[in-house]
Parts: structure tokens; C-alpha cells; sequence
């Protein structure tokens, strides 16, 4: 009997996404490496325009306790996020999204060619890159920055043979790294994440 080829996720997928795999003869390994916890943060000095690069601060501003009772002065203000499904939660909650890219480095690009004189709020987590406040230093472009969520490192060791790890994040790979090594395995990545990180364990 041939051995399945096993995949190791480096958070616990839907069903319906750990089903695609499945689907295709992959045996899957999910374990979280990362925990995202809601901080506590107040709505105020919130500029014209508002940007998200991550699901996980969308989550976090959708469901802070006052937004509710501001709804409609928020659903007021213009909105630039990053991926998809960002772009579809904030649609479906009312807000109006009127540019999103797969990376932070497009999206500041995009409003420091064609929105430049615009003010924005940057709602972020505390392990989020430079990218995108770098550029709109650079470009003079107004905004300020809320911290509404942490990403704290979850290492834990694999103690099966994998094939193949998936990662969604770089804070999922420095997580990993920290108990295990990708030596002579198949690494699948979400996004642009920092090779560098894996580099020495290859």
C-alpha cells in the first residue's frame, strides 16, 4: 500500500479547506503556531480613510464593543485593505472598499499615487511589518496607527515525518522554526514571507 504524503498546517484549517486537501490523497497534520488575541483600544482620532492589511484587525475592529453605536460615521469613511477576504468581511459589515491588493507594498503604492492627499487610520497587529508606514512616511501622506490585536508565538515540536509544511504567515514561521527545521521538505507559503527566516534550515 503506497504511504500518503503528509502535510503539516501550521493553524487548524475549515473543513471545507482541510476537505481540498484531503480530497487530493494528502494526509493533513493542523496545529496552531500562532495565537491572535483582541486588544483593548478606543475609536478615537480615527482619520478620513481607513486601512487594514490583515483579517485579523478587520476581526478586531468589526467586533469592538462602541463600533456599534458609530456604525454609520465609520461607514462614512473610505476603506483600503489587503487580500480578499479582508475586502469581502468589510463589504458584507456595510463599509465601502475602494482599492485592496494582495501586499502592503501595492497598497501603499496605490495611495501614494492616487489617494496622496488623503488622511488614514492604520489599524494593525504588533508583529506587523514596516511596509506600508515606511512608504507613507516617505510620500508625507497623514495617518496614525492602533494596535487592535497581538499575535503571540505558539512553538511546539512535530514529532511525526511530514512531507510538507503549509504557512500562512511570518510569525508562523518563526513559531515553527523555534522546535523544528524544513530540511528536505516541501514549504508552501500564502504570501510573500521572508525566506531568510527558513534560509539556515534548509
Amino acid at each position: 500500500m503506497k504511504n500518503l504524503t503528509r502535510i503539516v498546517s501550521t493553524k487548524v484549517l475549515l473543513s471545507h479547506q482541510k476537505q481540498v486537501l484531503t480530497d487530493v490523497g494528502l494526509e493533513v497534520l493542523e496545529s496552531n503556531f500562532i495565537q491572535v488575541e483582541t486588544k483593548n483600544f478606543e475609536l478615537k482620532g480615527i482619520k478620513d480613510n481607513l486601512i487594514f492589511t490583515s483579517q485579523n484587525a478587520v476581526r478586531s475592529f468589526l467586533t469592538h464593543p462602541k463600533l456599534e453605536e458609530l456604525k454609520s460615521e465609520f461607514q462614512q469613511k473610505k476603506v483600503f485593505c489587503v487580500g480578499v477576504k479582508s475586502k469581502t468581511i468589510l463589504t458584507d459589515a456595510g463599509f465601502e472598499v475602494v482599492a485592496y491588493t494582495d501586499y502592503a507594498s501595492d497598497l501603499a503604492e496605490i495611495i501614494s499615487l492616487i489617494y496622496a492627499n488623503g488622511s488614514y487610520t492604520f489599524f494593525s497587529g504588533n508583529l506587523r511589518k514596516e511596509t506600508l508606514p515606511l512608504a507613507l512616511k516617505a510620500d508625507g501622506i497623514e495617518f496614525n496607527e492602533i494596535e487592535v490585536y497581538e499575535t503571540k508565538l505558539n512553538p511546539h515540536k512535530i514529532t511525526t515525518t511530514v512531507d510538507a509544511i503549509l504557512f500562512f504567515s511570518p510569525s508562523g514561521v518563526e513559531s515553527y522554526l523555534k522546535e523544528n527545521t524544513i530540511k528536505k521538505k516541501c514549504a508552501f507559503a500564502l504570501a510573500k514571507l521572508p525566506l531568510r527566516l527558513w534560509k539556515t534550515n534548509t
